[in-house]
């Protein structure tokens, strides 16, 4: 189980980086092709955008630039991801991030400018443009926010520096966390982050399994005042840019960008920690008898609902599910996913260095790139089909939107993702009427899907909220704070079906999504969708599908409520919500039914 290094990982189970750049020349031909871009438009345009001509020729040129720059970022940053030991990588990519902060900030006049002009001006752009309609009426959204020329081209050249709470972050969890070995039952193990939460996590063996969250929890505790200040110092500056750019609160200037209510956040987080608790409450109950554990503990809750009845699958097992899980969304789709495959888009490596969990870059003008690592069960099937979810979600929006309308909310964009999730499932409950497949394919659902989402992200989410009162009212945060609100945080949600093991409420620790503003609650947003569009498509079919893709095509030129209503679904109220809990539930309630059927055991 010790992490190979990144050099002896084999090459198949490595993403293919070329295909964003063949060679280093063609990298540094387009990094000087950028830059000669980025003189153009500071030469050609400054003082000069107050026709709607002008206007568009320029933003018409900053569009190109904006590719360029993209796809050099991505190529760095991916390289990145996969072995934070190689310093060349980092160098490089430290470089780009520079270079890229440096022309926001000569780019900066160009919103400035364009916000000086007069009404009518921008009016006679917005007819004109086609591919930066959108940026130029979401430019007048922000008009109210904007900052001086002078201010934002400082800002912008700060932009490097805004990320660094993040990369220390990262830095500490991913390159400095060297774990020992951990013994259990007179036997010794090797322990790593990944490790730890990819295999142990799951581990049948309540000894190890509890030994492992033990001593898991002890490393992580070292690091958890660097890790706290570095959050600090994250949501301390977002709340900052709040009060300098003129918002009430820095809850109001992190929805702003995702075009969403505080209603409609809130009611994520209120809603499912009140009416999901209990139907979840009764799933752990249901292991721990299922397992015969003494108690339920927090260390306990990754566990199968039947670990005999969990194959291991190879990624030619996972490609062929998931084509065939996915075809109903059309051959172009399930082509895309052939060439996911076949061109290796996916990094299924183990190594060390590398980052955890699993994300997909989908630079415009590219495929996408999808890390995460293979660990052979069918969670990663759903793992690998929920990053494709993005990829195809990019692939469709790329192909019909300007780069400039491809910047989708964070409150929809995990819709795509989750629906490709709920789509498989759909799949392969109709591939067999075994009730033990039949609850293994459930209990996927529950302990992947919506446990994932709904529970693991949306704790964070009620855990940020918790953090962002405390900032909005001039306060700041540590360790001993974070902690004891992550412990209120779950002791709410799970109340006594759930005993909190020492270190459970360091899970604030785990995660890189408080980083990316109020990014943790959207999971769930877009598995309601998700979830009401998947339950149209298996009602309706075709027609279902045809709105979805149209959704996909959409890009961000609509807001999430009006892509949710392209699907069918009204997330303006909160029915569909109280639908998914509801559907949840129901899930939950078979998965009891079976067991009962199967082992005569009853919650």
């Amino acid at each position: 189980m010790e992490l190979a290094r990144r050099k002896d990982v084999p090459e198949e189970l490595k993403w293919d980086l070329s295909l964003i750049y063949k060679t280093e020349e063609d990298f540094q031909a387009d990094l000087e092709a950028a830059k000669q871009l980025a003189d153009k438009i500071e030469q050609a345009y400054p003082g000069k955008l107050n026709d709607p001509d002008r206007i568009v020729a320029c933003l018409t040129d900053y569009e190109e630039l904006e590719k360029k720059l993209g796809l050099l970022s991505t190529y760095t940053s991916l390289a990145v991801s996969v072995d934070y030991y190689d310093t060349a990588n980092l160098e490089k990519n430290e470089r780009i991030s520079a270079m890229y902060a440096e022309i926001a900030s000569r780019m900066s006049f160009i919103d400035s400018e364009i916000l000086q002009a007069d009404d009518t001006v921008l009016d006679h752009a917005i007819d004109k443009a086609a591919g930066c309609r959108n940026y130029l009426k979401d430019l007048r959204r922000r008009k109210p926010y904007q900052l001086t020329p002078e201010t934002e081209k400082a800002m912008a050249a700060l932009s490097q520096s805004f990320e660094t709470p993040y990369n220390v972050y990262n830095m500490a969890k991913i390159a400095d966390m060297q774990f020992p070995s951990f013994t259990a039952g007179g036997k010794e193990y090797p322990l790593g982050y990944s490790l730890f939460e990819d295999d142990y996590e799951y581990e049948r063996d309540t000894e190890v399994r509890r030994a492992a969250f033990k001593a898991f929890s002890d490393k992580i505790r070292q690091y958890e005042n660097v890790t706290a200040a570095a959050y600090n110092a994250q949501v301390t500056t977002e709340k900052v840019m709040s009060r300098l750019r003129g918002f009430s609160s820095v809850f109001d200037y992190l929805l702003f960008e995702q075009k969403v209510t505080r209603e409609m956040y809130d009611r994520q987080i209120d809603l499912i920690t009140s009416e999901l608790a209990p139907h979840m409450q009764r799933y752990a109950r249901l292991l721990q008898k299922k397992y015969g554990l003494d108690k339920m503990t927090f260390a306990d809750l990754k566990l199968p609902v039947d670990p005999d009845y969990d194959p291991r699958l190879t990624v030619e097992k996972a490609k062929d599910y998931v084509k065939k899980g996915l075809s109903i969304l059309g051959e172009d789709y399930t082509s895309m996913i052939e060439e996911a495959f076949t061109d290796r888009w996916i990094d299924f490596a183990k190594n060390q260095g590398k980052e955890t969990g699993g994300f997909c870059a989908s630079p415009y003008g590219r495929g996408s790139f999808i890390l995460l690592s293979w660990n052979d069960r069918m969670a990663d099937v759903f793992t690998v089909a929920h990053e494709l979810g993005h990829a195809g979600h990019f692939r469709h929006a790329n192909g019909h939107q300007s780069l400039f309308d491809t910047d989708v909310s964070t409150y929809f964009v995990e819709a795509p993702s989750t629906m490709n999730e709920l789509l498989l499932a759909q799949y392969l409950l109709k591939t067999s009427d075994d009730p033990r497949f039949r609850r293994w394919v459930l209990s996927c659902q529950i302990g992947n899907t919506y446990y994932h989402n709904f529970v693991t992200h949306l704790r964070e989410a009620w855990y940020q909220r918790e953090v962002y009162k405390i900032i909005d009212e001039g306060g700041s945060v540590n360790a001993e704070t974070l902690s004891d609100i992550f412990r209120k945080n779950l002791e709410t949600f799970w109340g006594d079906a759930v005993e909190l093991n020492e270190g459970a409420e360091l899970t604030w620790m785990r995660q890189p999504h408080y980083y990316m503003g109020l990014y943790s609650y959207t999971y769930s947003a877009g598995l309601t969708v998700a979830t009401e569009t998947a339950r149209r498509i298996e009602r309706e079919g075709q027609p279902a599908v045809d709105d979805w893709k149209k959704v996909l095509d959409a890009g961000s030129t609509l807001d999430p409520a009006g892509l949710a209503k392209l699907a069918g679904v009204d997330i303006t109220t909160d029915e569909p919500l109280r639908d998914t809990i509801r559907y949840i539930g129901g899930i939950i309630d078979e998965i009891c039914r079976l067991t009962e059927e199967i082992n005569g055991i009853t919650v």
